[in-house]
């Protein structure tokens, strides 16, 4: 009985604190990030005399910002997220 006992205490500190749909789930939301910084990249000048107005475009000025929040709320959606019993 008390094997039992032991081979089940030892299972559950075996086990992951979330389960691999999470882990998944968090790496897309890390892609996510990743794709809104590299959008926020460029528009730099070669010169330091020259003022480059593509630095304030659309893209790096609205749409990178909203695809790193929405990257960070899907990380939240994805650590929340209640993973599957397994063996169900």
């Amino acid at each position: 009985m008390k094997e039992q006992v032991n081979k089940a205490d030892q299972a559950k500190e075996n086990q992951l604190a979330l389960g691999v749909g999470n882990y998944k789930l968090m790496l897309i939301g890390f892609a996510i990030i990743v794709a809104g910084f590299l959008l926020m990249t460029g528009g730099g000048s070669k010169s330091p005399d020259v003022f480059n107005y593509d630095m304030f475009s659309w893209r790096r000025i609205t749409l990178a910002p909203i695809v790193v929040v929405a990257g960070f709320i899907f990380e939240i959606y994805a650590i929340m997220k209640k993973s599957k019993k397994q063996g169900q």
